[in-house]
Formats: C-alpha cells, structure tokens, sequence
C-alpha cells in the first residue's frame, strides 16, 4: 500500500464520506479522468454534488488526485472550490503533465 492510501485510510481529520471518496479518487490511473456523477456511483453516492463538496475540501491534493475529475459534460468543472482563474488553471495543467507523461 501507498502511503497516501494509509494516510488517507487513517487520517482524523476527514468524515468517512471523504475517505471514500478519495480511496476510490486513488484508482483513477495518472492521465486519466472521472467525473464526479461516476465517482459518486463508483462509491454507491447518487450525489456528484456531494462528492464535489468532499473534493472541494481535499486536505491531500494533488496526492489524491482531485484534478482528475471532471464535469459530465467533460469540461473541468471546479478545482480547490473555485469554478474559473488561477484554480482552474492548475488543474489544467497538472491534467496536461500526467497526459504528458502517460503516453
């Protein structure tokens, strides 16, 4: 096992919805992608809202991968709680650098 992988299955300062989100963030393979819809059902959610707010809230990044999920429609949605500017530039860039890398 990893070490983010038992820093997260550890930590005391997330809620056990958070830890299942970012167990299952943790599969998503560099340089691929997720939606937050399939991820909510990935850990048996019917809210990709609410995986947004535990993303959102991500003590871990960009060890747990948050950047890697994305709107249904395929669009980068958020990054750290903002929806546009210097965030959502950096997710775009670390998306860039693991595609980058993963060829």
């Amino acid at each position: 096992m990893s070490d983010i992988h038992d820093k997260v299955m550890y930590s005391t300062i997330i809620t056990p919805f958070q830890r299942r989100v970012y167990l299952a963030l943790l599969d998503i393979p560099a340089g691929e992608t997720i939606t937050y819809g399939a991820l909510a059902r990935r850990i048996g959610c019917r809210s990709a809202q609410a995986v947004g707010q535990a993303l959102k809230r991500n003590p871990f990044a960009p060890e747990v991968p948050c950047h890697r999920v994305v709107a249904a429609d395929g669009t980068l949605g958020g990054y750290n709680g903002r929806r546009d500017g210097e965030q959502l530039e950096r997710k775009r860039k670390l998306l860039e650098e693991e595609k980058g890398n993963h060829r």
